[in-house]
């Protein structure tokens, strides 16, 4: 078999892999793309308007973790964090659901919306991120929103803790992009805009089109 072929059967193969590997969720304030093997989000989208975060009595954060009920099997990955050193970390996070309904809440507590980040990322610069992207939401109304993880450093039990953690996001009405890629690690923060990368950074990261 010629060279040319090898590659296209290896490609093909590679392309079947990761689509039996990854399942879509959907839900009502974010779609999930799932690794089963990995068990953390490779892709978590949504878009934020300014109703969603700026309700007077928004409800009280309840940290409800729990499996998927769409994928119960394998996100059911509590027990694989006690005593992991690292955090279940949100995509979506928990502040942009509380001005909806408790069900809703319960929605973005669910493991196919988690990943393992190390504390000073997770309370760090991905922290501050959200915080921004609520600021842009806030000034801007609309805004499209994608994040993941990608890689494993190790396993802590059944899932796997990702090497890198990014953020996409869209400002419609201004028409800009704003990329940032994440390592996951127990270094100090320094400042969203030193982790800033343009799209197609985040594209050849992460195999996805935007």
């Amino acid at each position: 078999m010629k060279k040319s072929h090898l590659i296209l059967v290896f490609t093909f193969l590679s392309i079947v892999s990761y689509s039996q590997d990854t399942i879509r969720l959907k839900h009502t304030n974010y779609t999930s793309v799932f690794s089963k093997s990995k068990r953390y989000p490779v892709l978590v989208e949504w878009w934020l308007t300014k109703s969603m975060i700026s309700c007077p009595t928004p409800l009280k954060r309840k940290d409800n973790f729990k499996p998927d009920p769409q994928l119960p099997t394998e996100t059911d990955i509590l027990k694989d964090y006690v005593g992991s050193g690292t955090d279940r970390g949100h995509m979506m996070p928990a502040a942009e659901n509380l001005c909806q309904t408790s069900e809703i809440q319960d929605e973005c507590f669910y493991f196919s919306n988690m990943s393992a980040q190390y504390h000073s990322l997770n309370a760090g610069d991905w922290k501050s991120v959200e915080v921004w992207e609520r600021d842009m939401a806030n000034k801007y109304d609309s805004i499209h929103v994608w994040c993941g993880s990608i890689g494993e450093i190790k396993k802590i039990g059944k899932v796997s803790v990702p090497k890198e953690c990014w953020k996409l996001v869209y400002i419609k009405k201004t028409n800009e992009w704003f990329g940032f890629l994440f390592d996951n690690n127990t270094s100090k923060p320094t400042g969203i805009h030193s982790h800033e990368v343009s799209k197609e950074i985040i594209e050849e990261e992460t195999g996805f089109k935007f």
